[in-house]
């Protein structure tokens, strides 16, 4: 099965008030434990990748081959779109021409017309290939060199002229951010996210940072419009708390455990375990 946009499966998922949950590569590995869970569960995912990861991993169109490559090999047959994440103006472009089949381009940082017009400028180029287009409005706060922002609460007024520019789904700033969340933080802003639903209608709405905001707030966003969820960070924690047990059970000292296969299939299993619940909490499985 070939990689797909991601309009289609998001606009099935405002309408059935489900979300589709993005969870980010990081490695090899969590290509192939995002798919294997995705087909387990008969849910359709999309598999995003950030600019530093794109570096990390020899560039757009290796992903791209790579992840093609695996849906092939591993047989699956539920919709996989593969998108960029909080893409600069100069990496969405290099993703559309190679092979990317959704893109985010963040233009939250720069004054709204700035955003406007280098938004408008990729829904052209990438809906001239059948590619989806996700836009922000209001940044999105998060952890950096130990210093956690808390971003900025979007403007209504302002997605909505983003919306009208045709873009496929928005990513909006609630209070949401981007890695661990402080013990006092003061969760979504609800009101803030009805007022912008408002504002752009059926438009589906994304929700960044979805990683370790409680299950009651997860829900109660889907059921105001969010169908878009992004998970990266409890992933990443997975993986490493099971391969750090590995080590302390001494499992490489087994056999051929010292095998970086072996080391890695415990931190795979565990990436794939968290997919699935999140997954099911995003009430996406059986959708494809």
């Amino acid at each position: 099965m070939k990689l797909v946009s991601a309009k289609e499966m998001l606009e099935d998922a405002e309408k059935g008030h489900y979300a589709i949950g993005q969870f980010n590569l990081n490695n090899m590995e969590s290509v192939r434990a995002f798919l294997l869970a995705a087909q387990e569960t008969k849910s359709p995912i999309i598999l995003g990748l950030s600019g530093g990861t794109a570096k990390y991993m020899g560039g757009y169109r290796t992903i791209t081959d790579m992840v093609q490559g695996f849906v092939n090999f591993l047989g699956i047959t539920v919709p996989v779109a593969l998108h960029v994440d909080h893409g600069k103006y100069s990496e969405v472009l290099d993703a559309i021409e190679n092979g990317f089949t959704s893109v985010m381009f963040d233009g939250s940082a720069y004054p709204i017309a700035v955003n406007i017009e280098r938004t408008k400028e990729i829904v052209k180029l990438a809906h001239a290939k059948g590619i989806s287009v996700e836009a922000e409005v209001g940044g999105i706060g998060g952890e950096e060199d130990g210093h956690i922002a808390r971003g900025e609460c979007a403007d209504p007024i302002q997605c909505r002229m983003i919306a009208d520019l045709g873009v496929d789904f928005l990513a909006a700033g609630i209070g949401n951010i981007h890695g661990k969340y402080p013990t006092d933080w003061e969760g979504l802003h609800f009101d803030l996210l009805s007022d912008i639903k408002n504002q752009i209608g059926d438009l589906p709405l994304v929700l960044h940072g979805g990683s370790l905001i409680p299950a009651d707030q997860i829900r109660e966003a889907i059921r105001r419009g969010v169908a878009k969820i992004n998970v990266n960070t409890e992933c990443q924690i997975a993986f490493t708390e099971a391969t750090r047990k590995y080590f302390e059970e001494n499992k490489d000292k087994e056999s051929k455990g010292f095998t970086p296969r072996a080391v890695l299939a415990y931190g795979l299993e565990a990436t794939k375990a968290m997919c699935i619940k999140k997954l099911e909490l995003f009430g996406s499985i059986g959708k494809a």
